[in-house]
């Protein structure tokens, strides 16, 4: 007999599920792994790339569908239910983004903006916070191109503006900025949503759960929004309607609000 609601966790994660400076979640494992075992798909929705997801998946011994580099790409729905692609591309190519970028920003602000790619393996180690083995798959981006801005808050308006009117974004998260396309978390958690709830006929819950500003509209257009501690980020700005935050960061703040959405479920 099928169960009358199916539960789907759409998760953000370096700073809501992974702790912030050493991108594990040892505090909560048996709990998140727990939750898997029920029957909830937990879906990482992340700026990260494939690799990495990959990366993490292995690391962990999971399965797990997963959303890519801010909305780019959707991995795995398949595991969800057999009918469902392996993959779907959200995205045009970073080298696609790099030639409208290039042909659209003036010289000017071109000196205002430091490709991570280009800079020696200390220096993106220091931009990324992450050990050394784990920068390789950082960089291996296929829908996006990460950045510093080393302009004024005008400068960077203006740069954000003219990439949305050439038809793309610039996404803000933790320690970086990305060149992206016209994608963002929110839009691929609606194309994930949209083809599962073609092959599966049972009511969808969602929750959110994010730290940042990009999280924002994936939390908005969740059942149940969640927000994990982040002292870097004023949650005071975010007007979502019941709202559950955590009084801890990640990943003690995740298990938090997690386990309050479910009791509301």
């Amino acid at each position: 007999m099928k169960q009358k609601k199916k539960i789907i966790i759409f998760t953000d994660l370096d700073g809501s599920l992974l702790n912030k400076d050493t991108f594990g979640f040892d505090e909560i494992e048996d709990y998140f792994r727990e939750l898997v075992s029920i029957g909830i798909n937990i879906i990482p929705n992340s700026s990260k790339t494939e690799a990495e997801l990959l990366d993490f998946n292995n690391q962990y011994n999971l399965n797990l569908s997963f959303i890519a580099e801010n909305g780019s790409s959707i991995h795995g729905l398949n595991l969800i239910h057999s009918n469902l692609p392996e993959k779907v591309l959200l995205s045009r190519s970073a080298d696609q983004i790099y030639e409208i970028y290039n042909e659209n920003i003036s010289s000017d602000l071109k000196h205002k903006i430091t490709f991570i790619l280009k800079l020696n393996t200390k220096e993106q180690q220091e931009i990324f916070g992450l050990p050394l083995d784990k920068i390789e798959l950082a960089l291996k981006r296929n829908h996006s191109l990460p950045i510093k801005f080393n302009g004024n808050e005008i400068e960077k308006n203006e740069f954000i503006k003219i990439m949305n009117n050439a038809g793309l974004t610039v996404q803000t998260g933790g320690r970086i900025m990305n060149i992206c396309d016209s994608v963002n978390k929110s839009k691929a958690m609606s194309k994930t949503l949209e083809l599962i709830k073609k092959e599966i006929d049972e009511e969808i819950i969602t929750i959110g759960v994010g730290d940042n500003q990009n999280d924002i509209d994936m939390l908005r257009q969740s059942n149940y929004a969640c927000l994990v501690k982040n002292e870097d980020f004023d949650s005071s700005l975010i007007n979502i309607d019941n709202l559950i935050k955590s009084y801890e960061p990640s990943p003690k703040g995740w298990a938090d609000v997690i386990k309050t959405a479910l009791q509301k479920v």
